[in-house]
């Protein structure tokens, strides 16, 4: 499904985040990509996302290049891979269901669409009962899980979970990663990027190990040992 080809990427001042990474995730996989901070693990995900380019080789999705993608169909992509980052990106201005809502609302998506899909997602992570609440309002977790229910709203195939539990306590942390096993058990490709070794080596799923820009480590049943 995802397929990241002999890949590198290398910033001006010639620092090098990715060195030759090739590596496959499957359909309906759950895939921990871990690593310390700065081994390359976000730049990943922008380049799936073609918020950057890579310097040398080919990302695909479905046999999609990426890099070939013109800019008009750039919002067609971003809706078939969900995101979700450490520092939730709400608008605080927004209630939970507006904040949910607007993902839709920038696509043209109808009244009674928003109002039926949106009452569905929140109710997948729970938060139904915090429809008309302001992020202010809310504990860590509950703002993570909106960004999970703002990433879902277009029902993607991927989502990519950028250290989603960096800024939470073990609880909600916990809470996080049951909410994600949940969405990959029903179907959508999950790929989790992590420093955290406690919440890795209690998946028993794929890790796939980068350290200074290079897969040094697949395993199907891995742990985080770096």
């Amino acid at each position: 499904m995802i397929r990241f080809q002999n890949i590198s990427k290398v910033y001006s001042g010639k620092t090098v985040a990715l060195d030759d990474v090739s590596f496959e995730v499957r359909e309906k996989e759950f895939v921990s990509v871990v690593g310390k901070s700065g081994c390359g693990k976000t730049t990943l995900f922008k380049l799936l996302l073609a918020e950057e380019r890579p310097s040398s080789g080919r990302v695909f999705l479905d046999g999609l290049e990426i890099q070939k993608i013109r800019p008009k169909q750039l919002p067609f992509l971003r809706r078939r891979i969900g995101a979700i980052f450490q520092d939730y990106r709400l608008l605080h201005s927004k209630n939970v269901f507006e904040n949910v809502a607007y993902a839709m609302e920038v696509v043209g998506a109808s009244d009674s669409e928003i109002k039926r899909d949106v009452a569905d997602v929140l109710a997948i992570v729970g938060l139904s009962d915090k429809a008309y609440n302001f992020p202010v309002e809310l504990s860590g977790g509950e703002k993570q899980r909106v960004a999970i229910a703002r990433a879902l709203i277009h029902r993607p195939e991927v989502i990519l979970a950028d250290e989603p539990t960096g800024n939470l306590d073990p609880y909600h942390t916990l809470e996080i990663i049951r909410l994600l096993l949940k969405i990959n058990e029903s179907g959508t490709t999950v790929v989790l990027a992590t420093h955290n070794k406690d919440v890795v080596n209690s998946l028993n799923k794929r890790v796939i190990t980068l350290q200074e820009g290079r897969v040094v480590r697949d395993e199907e049943s891995g742990r985080f040992t770096i």
